[in-house]
């Protein structure tokens, strides 16, 4: 091997492997026997359109919403309505709605964008199905064929495509939600459910040039999720008990909460992102660090210069890598801000130095230009869908 290319494979990533996801959750077949179809579509304009925001104003996440959203029902008599586009309006739920009692509920989170060419395009839309059908059978909630839901939310940003920001870094953010309507007590599946997809213009995660890194709060006495669990699902009831772990990290002058797990503190997640490490590994081989998650394994795969590497990862590895000055970048990746870097962990009353910035970070920029060039059309590839 070349001196240059062996010390190419000394460079390696490392993520947090997940479980494995069952071949029958990710083929490309379809799992629902009965489902509503998109070209049984119905479309109700509103009649009132809202005021689109200022494109000189910040977005801020989660506060605007557009014109129109997706609603499908379900009843375990009927199976599912017709889809249809409406106005957006608020849901009349029953008090004892089994979402509300017992967190029957799951969501997805997704990302239109707007190139310079005006063309809105869906970035590897099929994989937050993958997840979103997943989440229902793991709830008992009512299956679905993936490729119509897609092609309905295909339909709704068309629809609200006049809402997708032109500003850089900017995209139109898409929320699907599946939850139990059931209208009564009683821990069981639920024999009605609303399926519904709302849409909200958001700013850049960094506003300007600048990547601004995190500090986390790692604590082994608070865990988010555990073997055997349902961390490999987008459940409603995954993320509410991290509010209070969240506002912990704050007191102590952290911004985000660095997950750990079992008794040898296993490396998890970063708050609501997966965690990936850039390092030397000390063998001189390598064994490197969701939707996003999953892109920026394969484009380091594509490139050829990493051992990338899904395996557990423990605390005192990092601490070791740390002493011997073996870690390069340490970030997160999420639907959110697609990659940010980590500068400094609290662990155990001990601040850690992290030095992501002091390398670049070479690499997370990297990865976010590609990752940008592919969702807004600059580079044409396959996992851009056009809308």
């Amino acid at each position: 091997m070349a001196p240059q290319r062996a010390l190419a494979w000394k460079k390696q990533i490392w993520a947090r492997k997940l479980l494995p996801v069952p071949w029958l959750l990710c083929g490309p077949r379809r799992y629902a026997s009965s489902s509503f179809k998109a070209a049984d579509l119905q479309l109700e304009m509103t009649q009132k359109p809202r005021k689109k925001p200022d494109p000189n104003e910040t977005l801020v996440f989660g506060k605007t919403f557009t014109d129109h959203m997706l609603m499908v029902e379900w009843t375990e008599q009927a199976g599912w309505s017709r889809p249809r586009i409406q106005p957006f309006q608020n849901l009349t739920l029953h008090p004892a709605c089994s979402a509300l009692h017992y967190s029957l509920q799951l969501f997805e989170g997704m990302k239109a964008f707007k190139g310079s060419d005006r063309q809105v395009r869906l970035f590897r839309p099929w994989l937050n199905m993958d997840r979103m059908l997943r989440s229902a059978l793991r709830l008992c909630l009512p299956s679905f064929d993936k490729a119509e839901l897609l092609e309905c939310i295909r339909r709704l940003v068309d629809v609200d495509k006049a809402w997708v920001p032109d500003s850089a870094g900017a995209s139109l953010y898409i929320r699907p939600v599946l939850l139990g309507n059931e209208p009564s007590l009683g821990v069981s599946s639920a024999t009605r459910a609303l399926l519904f997809v709302i849409l909200c213009p958001v700013g850049s995660y960094f506003p300007g040039d600048a990547m601004s890194p995190v500090s986390l709060l790692a604590d082994p006495g608070f865990i988010r999720a555990w073997v055997g669990g349902v961390g490999d699902c987008k459940l409603g009831g995954n993320y509410g008990p991290t509010v209070f772990v969240q506002q912990e990290a704050k007191k102590k002058g952290c911004e985000q909460v660095l997950w750990l797990y079992g008794p040898d503190h296993q490396l998890t997640e970063v708050g609501t992102m997966n965690i990936f490490i850039y390092w030397t590994h000390e063998d001189g081989g390598g064994h490197p660090a969701g939707v996003v998650r999953q892109s920026l394994l394969d484009l380091a795969r594509s490139w050829g210069e990493f051992r990338v590497v899904e395996r557990k990862i423990t605390m005192k590895e990092v601490l070791r890598a740390l002493e011997e000055g073996r870690v390069r970048e340490v970030f997160g990746s999420g639907t959110a801000c697609q990659v940010c870097p980590v500068h400094r962990v609290l662990y155990q009353g001990q601040n850690l130095h992290i030095p992501t910035m002091d390398h670049g970070p070479e690499l997370i920029l990297r990865f976010q230009k590609e990752l940008t060039a592919i969702q807004y059309g600059a580079k044409a590839h396959e996992w851009a869908l056009q809308v």
